[in-house]
């Protein structure tokens, strides 16, 4: 299944798609097919006549797994770069859009991250010191650089680059998120740097808790029902989850017969593995 074409390396959506299923149709050694939602998987050679269908339909591929797995709940996958909301019950996501643009309209897409998302889009201003400060609106730090700080990302899942190229230690991302409120690392102990990262995360928890809450708000599901959590970012979810008084699952504990490393891929990719499953299921 695909995301990516929408980057602007592509001059428009349709051409990433074809740019994307063209090479992976090169390098792959078998004959793929792609996930075309409503439309099912799809042989290669009939991508050109869903090119809309194959964009971006990443998530739909998840939320139709995590509907067939949970009888209902809200379903949220925190990415590196984007979250993902779909209401699941009776055995379909509940989506009200499809394409980028009307996820992005609805809530359902939040372009919001654990790792690349830069932290000017997450505050114009963040307390620090007891006063608040204003945000530069300058790619100084990403998300990343908060969540080494907390501890909370898993380095093998720290991917992307820093914003200034320099290392993932907690020194230099303490010394990148001193520079959003302009300041230097040596102008406060670190044990300041660590809260800083924590006024972050919970600006970026707003944020989840707010398309959170006007999903819940169409009232398709109980008020009991879960939230389901997946991606880098499901810590964030399980967190959400306890301020919206809701059971939490996370996804790894719905895929059945693989060790916890296993487990945990299939959740941080769960995109791949729902196609995965796709697959065998119509392969039997």
């Amino acid at each position: 299944t695909m995301t990516g074409e929408l980057a602007d390396i592509f001059p428009d959506r349709e051409s990433g798609v074809r740019q994307i299923s063209e090479v992976m149709n090169d390098v792959l050694h078998c004959t793929p097919r792609y996930f075309a939602g409503k439309h099912g998987l799809i042989e290669a050679k009939a991508v050109h006549q869903h090119l809309k269908d194959v964009a971006s339909a990443n998530w739909l591929a998840s939320a139709t797994f995590v509907a067939g797995q949970v009888e209902q709940g809200l379903f949220i996958d925190v990415g590196s770069t984007t979250s993902d909301f779909s209401l699941v019950a009776g055995g379909e996501a509940l989506n009200r859009g499809f394409s980028d643009a009307e996820r992005m309209q609805y809530e359902e897409l939040i372009y919001t991250g654990v790792v690349r998302t830069p932290l000017m889009a997450l505050a114009k201003r963040i307390p620090f010191a007891g006063d608040w400060q204003a945000v530069a609106a300058e790619h100084f730090a990403t998300t990343a650089d908060v969540y080494r700080l907390t501890s909370e990302l898993n380095p093998a899942e720290d991917m992307a680059d820093t914003a200034d190229g320099a290392a993932k230690t907690s020194h230099d991302s303490a010394r990148r998120i001193a520079r959003m409120i302009g300041r230097d690392l040596s102008d406060a102990p670190h044990v300041a740097w660590v809260e800083l990262a924590h006024g972050f995360r919970q600006m970026q928890l707003d944020l989840l808790k707010a398309a959170a809450l006007r999903q819940l708000s169409r009232c398709r599901i109980d008020p009991d029902a879960p939230i389901i959590g997946a991606g880098a970012g499901s810590f964030l979810v399980e967190a959400l989850a306890t301020q919206l008084g809701r059971p939490f699952i996370e996804i790894g504990s719905l895929i059945k017969g693989y060790n916890d490393h296993s487990q945990r891929w299939a959740s941080v990719c769960l995109p791949a593995y729902a196609v995965a499953c796709m697959l065998n299921k119509n392969a039997g």
